[in-house]
């Protein structure tokens, strides 16, 4: 017996250190002495062998000398055949044993966990429950419990439960930590926190189960407060939060995490450099990255291919490529996610012929093509529009198989749609053996960009399962194409969706959409949703609010909310200089952007448009000059031709017509219709024909199609009493094919959005209407207002007929909102300024250029217009 526990001693300290060599040596021992046919050394010799990962030893044992193997031995060569992933012998082997207990149904299911097959294992568990030759002990829930979690199978979960009150394995602390588990897994947070509390010491694992439920159902914030009061935490329940934080972008919270992490004395691992670096790449932060990266030579003995591909991608998103290539080239085990993260660097910094010259670097190592690789280069020539690689890029996927993998058959119908090869965007689509979410978003996004809606609202509905993505493209495709009121169904769609929840994207889309039609009942819902799903102060949402404030006359609201937001960034800003631009209210606009300047946020190249326009609207010729000035003498931004536009009308309108001319002809690039229109439309305001002959000249040479230049020349001429050159223009634009853009005014009332045209008889009220207006041109001209005869009468043009609508509508209190078109003639703006007074009504119209506010017989222009 001592020679027998000596040699069994001696087996088991061979197995442990995997000293391969000294097990086969004390076999030869056991036959020497006569030994080698005792079960019980076979088994422990068995398991020596398996141990030091010598599978083909083990068989030769098992087959040649241990003629009778019992239910110990079977047991310990499938869970041999297990850990060393011969799975499938592991299941031939239990098919084939004669007797089995219980420990041989919980080797194969936890060989089947381990393996991911979760489904196979609850299907054992099943066959075990069956045939009655073995009962469950609390190993073998913790195994079903487990599958059950990862599948996430809520409708077994309380079934278990049941069958663990009949076995009376409760409170056994790892049952009780892996049920706590899988009902966490499952969705079922509330119960599982019931379970959790009536636990007296839970387990770290336990509680970084937990502590997984907080954060996926109720939010980081409720995920830090349970880990604040976590009585012991392991590197684990760090990275767990540091994890969590970063996925919402919270990365400085992320990175607060990893310092109060080492101060509380957890070691670092792996997976806190890789996320602490992922986190360091997003925020561009180098220095962080580069402290971090010296902890990673320090205190890991090597630095494993996930940490690797993090520096690497830190190093190239901050712009340091020739260190990500260093680090790269250091590493010895180069897998395909380095290697696809070196050339996503390389793309990133425009670098496309070394991106390719590294994928093949790839191939040639690896000796295989990684799709992800293949996918990031396929998105290389999708920035750069190169439809011939890519279409190589494709023939190799057809070659390697890889044609059949989502994420590369994704990003090959985006190169085609974007190179506006729709057909064989469909192709690559039609093909794909399965498709995600990302593939129909992708073909609804591919339609909705060339305008046809209703192709993309094809594959909208042709989807089984939709996301929140998926709603947002096809309800950012009806906003972008003028379908404002089919959009705004959409979301109503969409609100009926039980596992959809509006994100700020949805919120950005409907506030554009409302902004453009005007609709100000619908913005205020909005605005209420926004609330409720606390998403207002996103700085995103709080940008598209404001403009949608402005654009829709209230620039009081906008400023409110511009005010409640903290973290306002340069859109915030330019959002607010623009609304009040385009009220005319240039004083204003110029204090927001000298606060902002004050603030030492750096104004951009739509802030100088903003505030140049804002100048312009308000006649401040000598703020204008300033600022034109410091533009580029103080922030280095060279004008573009929008700020030579607002430039030329600022004091163009000014009577600065002679110094606007200079400007032009000093222009760096060719002025555009833009730019001489502006000249044009100042020539009218100060009747200076022969420079408007001159602008008109320019505008005819670029053949702009817009017909509001040549009836402003014939508006011209006809004004100085030259009607032949007034009617020699109008026969151009008849042998041009030109038309004038016809005019048309909106209004929302009762959630309904009611159209007018000049002349117009379509509207279901349009007697009382124009009855109505009648009666307000009667009471205005009793204010001095004398009516204008032309061959076509000004009457009826859409903006009366729209404040003849509203005051029949609207109660007397509310201000009236109209939208138009195009700018507002002379005739109407004087005609709403005395309606203003007679009425005592308060008017707000936004027409093609800005705003005017009417109210007691003036406006906020101060007519100048």
């Amino acid at each position: 017996m001592a020679v027998t526990q000596a040699l069994a001693d001696a087996l088991r300290s061979c197995g442990s250190r995997g000293a391969l060599a000294g097990a086969r040596a004390l076999h030869g021992r056991l036959v020497t002495v006569g030994l080698a046919s005792a079960v019980f050394l076979q088994n422990t010799l068995l398991h020596a062998y398996l141990s030091c990962g010598s599978l083909s030893d083990a068989r030769r044992l098992l087959q040649a000398d241990i003629r009778e193997p019992n239910v110990i031995t079977h047991n310990i060569m499938m869970n041999g055949y297990t850990k060393l992933g011969s799975l499938s012998d592991a299941a031939d082997l239990f098919d084939r044993m004669r007797t089995r207990d219980v420990a041989s149904w919980n080797t194969l299911m936890s060989g089947y966990f381990q393996a991911g097959r979760f489904l196979d294992g609850l299907e054992t568990f099943m066959s075990m429950h069956r045939s009655g030759d073995s009962l469950p002990n609390a190993f073998t829930f913790c195994c079903v419990m487990k599958s059950c979690g990862a599948l996430g199978w809520h409708e077994l979960a309380p079934q278990l439960l049941g069958l663990l009150w009949k076995f009376d394995f409760w409170d056994d602390p790892n049952v009780e930590t892996a049920l706590v588990d899988m009902f966490v897994r499952c969705g079922s947070i509330d119960f599982a926190s019931r379970l959790f509390n009536r636990i007296e010491r839970p387990t770290v694992f336990c509680q970084n189960s937990m502590l997984a439920g907080y954060a996926k159902l109720y939010g980081v914030d409720q995920a830090i407060e349970f880990f604040k009061g976590m009585p012991e935490r392991d590197v684990v329940s760090w990275n767990m939060m540091i994890a969590a934080s970063s996925q919402i972008g919270r990365f400085r919270q992320a990175l607060d995490l990893v310092v109060q992490m080492q101060r509380n004395g957890v070691r670092l691992d792996s997976t806190t450099y890789t996320s602490s670096l992922t986190v360091c790449a997003r925020l561009s932060s180098l220095e962080w990255g580069k402290q971090l990266h010296a902890k990673v030579i320090h205190n890991l003995p090597q630095i494993d291919p996930y940490v690797a591909s993090a520096l690497i991608e830190l190093y190239a998103k901050c712009g340091c490529f020739n260190e990500a290539k260093r680090v790269f080239s250091s590493l010895h085990d180069r897998n395909s996610v380095s290697w696809t993260v070196l050339i996503g660097g390389s793309l990133q910094y425009r670098c496309f012929s070394e991106s390719v010259k590294l994928f093949n670097q790839m191939r040639a190592e690896l000796r295989a093509i990684d799709q992800f690789a293949l996918a990031t280069l396929v998105s290389g020539c999708f920035n750069r529009m190169d439809l011939c690689l890519g279409r190589q890029l494709h023939t190799l996927c057809l070659k390697s198989g890889h044609d059949q993998a989502i994420v590369v058959s994704n990003s090959l119908i985006s190169l085609y749609a974007k190179c506006g090869d729709l057909q064989n965007a469909e192709l690559v689509f039609s093909s794909m053996p399965e498709r995600d979410i990302v593939s129909w978003t992708s073909m609804i996004t591919a339609y909705s960009q060339v305008g046809n809606i209703s192709k993309a609202r094809q594959f909208f509905d042709g989807m089984t399962t939709r996301n929140v993505i998926t709603w947002n493209a096809m309800l950012g495709a009806y906003i972008q194409h003028g379908a404002e009121e089919d959009g705004l169904k959409m979301y109503s769609a969409m609100l009926s969706q039980k596992d959809v929840t509006p994100d700020w994207v949805t919120y950005v889309t409907l506030f554009r959409g409302c902004a453009e039609i005007g609709a100000n009942k619908l913005g205020d819902q909005i605005i209420g949703h926004t609330v409720k799903a606390r998403l207002i102060l996103d700085v995103s949402v709080a940008n598209a609010a404001i403009t949608m404030y402005s654009k829709c006359g209230r620039i009081s609201e906008a400023q409110k909310l511009f005010d409640l937001l903290n973290g306002k960034d340069l859109i915030s800003w330019n959002a607010m200089i623009t609304g009040y631009s385009q009220h005319g209210m240039g004083k204003q606009a110029v204090k927001i952007f000298d606060d902002m300047l004050s603030k030492d946020v750096k104004p951009d190249y739509i802030s100088y448009v903003a505030v140049l326009s804002a100048c312009s609207h308000s006649g401040l010729v000598q703020e204008g000059k300033l600022y034109f000035d410091t533009m580029t003498r103080v922030h280095d931004i060279s004008p573009g031709l929008e700020h030579f536009s607002c430039m030329v009308d600022l004091l163009g309108r000014a009577g600065h017509l002679n110094e606007a001319k200079d400007l032009i002809d000093k222009m760096p690039m060719k002025p555009t219709a833009e730019v001489w229109g502006a000249l044009l439309s100042a020539c009218k305001i100060h009747g200076n024909d022969e420079l408007a002959e001159l602008s008109a000249k320019h505008l005819f040479e670029l053949d702009s199609p817009d017909s509001g230049s040549y009836m402003l020349l014939a508006k011209i001429y006809s004004d100085a009493g030259k009607s032949d050159d007034s009617a020699q223009v109008r026969k151009l634009m008849r042998d041009k094919g030109i038309k004038k853009n016809p005019a048309y005014s909106w209004m929302e009332v009762d959630n309904k959005v009611h159209v007018f045209k000049a002349d117009d008889v379509s509207h279901p009220q349009v007697i009382a209407i124009r009855n109505k207006l009648d009666e307000l041109m009667e009471k205005i001209a009793h204010l001095g207002y004398v009516r204008t005869e032309s061959p076509r009468s000004e009457i009826h043009h859409s903006e009366k007929l729209a404040v003849a609508f509203g005051i029949m509508s609207l109660p007397a209190w509310m201000p009236i909102h109209i939208m138009k078109n195009l700018r507002i003639c002379g005739d109407c703006h004087t005609v709403i300024k005395l309606i203003s007074s007679a009425t005592d009504r308060e008017f707000v119209i936004r027409d093609g250029v800005r705003f005017h506010h009417f109210k007691n017989g003036s406006c906020s222009c101060g007519d100048y217009w």
